[in-house]
């Protein structure tokens, strides 16, 4: 029983993480539209997406990387 309630309270946390992230990244992708910061294709945009909601929902710290190379 005791397993069980801790399953459903892990599962709950995630999902209030994953709807926190999900909420963040919208607010991301709208400001940088508002702001004409930069103009990313949907490709773009998915990959953007995908590396937040990573950094967002993962259990670690993000280790930032340093790209030297281009974006295209």
């Amino acid at each position: 029983m005791l397993q069980r309630q801790q399953a459903s309270a892990i599962v709950a946390a995630r999902k209030m993480i994953v709807d926190g992230a999900v909420g963040m990244v919208e607010m991301a992708l709208e400001r940088l539209n508002e702001k004409q910061v930069v103009e990313l294709d949907e490709e773009r945009k998915a990959a953007m997406v995908s590396n937040l909601l990573v950094v967002l929902c993962g259990n670690h710290d993000a280790q930032p990387i340093v790209n030297s190379g281009s974006l295209y």
